[in-house]
C-alpha cells in the first residue's frame, strides 16, 4: 500500500511513437540491451528484459516518418533504464558511444549515477545504476537529499574497460 492508502502500482512498460521502427528496434536492442519479444510487422515491436513480455513498446501507428517533438513542449522527459552495476553501465555507455550517440549529460545524484542521451527519435533516455540504500544521502530529518554532482564518464570507462 502507498502512503495515500492505494494499492502499490508498479511501472509496467513505456510505449513510444517512433518514425522508423527498424531504427528504433536496433537502438533499444543493440545499445540499451533489450530483447525483441514480439513484432507486428513494420507497425510495432515489443522489447523486454529477463523474459518479461515487454518493458518498452514501439510503434509507427501515428508517427511513421514523423519528426521529434520540439523542445519546450510537453511530453515524456525520458525513459530510465536501471542497470545492475557500474561495469554493465560502462558497457552500455561504450555501445552508445561506438554507435555515435551524443551524450547530453551525466550526474551523480547521491542515490544513483546516471547518463543522459536521446534515442533516434529524440526521446530522452537515462541509463543508471542505483547505490545501495544504506549509502543514500539523507538530511537530518531522514528525508532524501538528491544532489547533482559530476559523474566522470572517462573514469567509468577507464575503470571497467581495463579490468
Amino acid at each position: 500500500m502507498t502512503k495515500s492508502g492505494f494499492a502499490t502500482p508498479h511501472i509496467g512498460h513505456v510505449h513510444l511513437k517512433v518514425s522508423d521502427l527498424d531504427r528504433a528496434v536496433a537502438f533499444y536492442r543493440d545499445i540499451i540491451g533489450l530483447d525483441v519479444m514480439t513484432r507486428m510487422g513494420d507497425k510495432a515491436a515489443f522489447l523486454g528484459a529477463d523474459g518479461y513480455h515487454h518493458h518498452i513498446g514501439l510503434n509507427t501507428w501515428e508517427s511513421k516518418g514523423g519528426t521529434p517533438a520540439p523542445r519546450g513542449h510537453t511530453g515524456l522527459y525520458h525513459t530510465a533504464f536501471l542497470y545492475p552495476d557500474l561495469a554493465t553501465l560502462a558497457q552500455t555507455l561504450r555501445r552508445a558511444l561506438d554507435a555515435g550517440v551524443e551524450i547530453e549529460g551525466a550526474a551523480d545524484h547521491g542515490v544513483s549515477q546516471a547518463i543522459y542521451f536521446n534515442d533516434p527519435d529524440g526521446n530522452g533516455i537515462e541509463i543508471y545504476v542505483d547505490r545501495d540504500e544504506s549509502e543514500w544521502p539523507r538530511d537530518a530529518d531522514g528525508s532524501l537529499n538528491l544532489p547533482t554532482s559530476r559523474f566522470d564518464l572517462n573514469a567509468l570507462l577507464e575503470t571497467y574497460e581495463t579490468s
